[in-house]
């Protein structure tokens, strides 16, 4: 992959029309890549103090929000200390994304991405 660093914003960099924030609190789901459209991966913790602070921040520059589709093809699964989270590390996203765009399946990004330890699994895994 090709990577360009820059001190410049994204906003500043790309049309606001074209950018959509990736976060876990957004009410949109993310169903595809588009090509034409840059995905920001936040390099932000929603799970704590911050709850929510990425979709506030993508609402107050106006930009598309999307979630990645985990509650759409994974379920929770029981584990001792009842956690489910959909907040990961932007390496984890980026497996993601990276994964479906290669295979454009859904479950075989989030079994390469979603840790075990989030509390979220594929149906056939929570059958076993």
């Amino acid at each position: 992959f090709q990577m360009d660093r820059t001190p410049e914003s994204y906003l500043d960099l790309f049309p606001l029309d074209a950018i959509v924030y990736l976060t876990p609190d957004s009410e949109n789901v993310l169903e595809d890549i588009d090509p034409d459209k840059v995905y920001v991966l936040g390099g932000l913790v929603d799970e704590s103090i911050h709850k929510q602070l990425t979709l506030r921040r993508a609402r107050e520059q106006s930009l598309q929000t999307a979630r990645l589709p985990i509650r759409e093809y994974m379920v929770k699964a029981p584990n001792s200390r009842n956690y489910h989270s959909e907040t990961l590390a932007i390496n984890q996203v980026f497996d993601i994304l990276c994964t479906y765009y290669e295979t454009r399946s859904w479950p075989a990004a989030l079994r390469a991405g979603v840790s075990s330890g989030k509390g979220y699994v594929l149906p056939e895994a929570a059958e076993q």
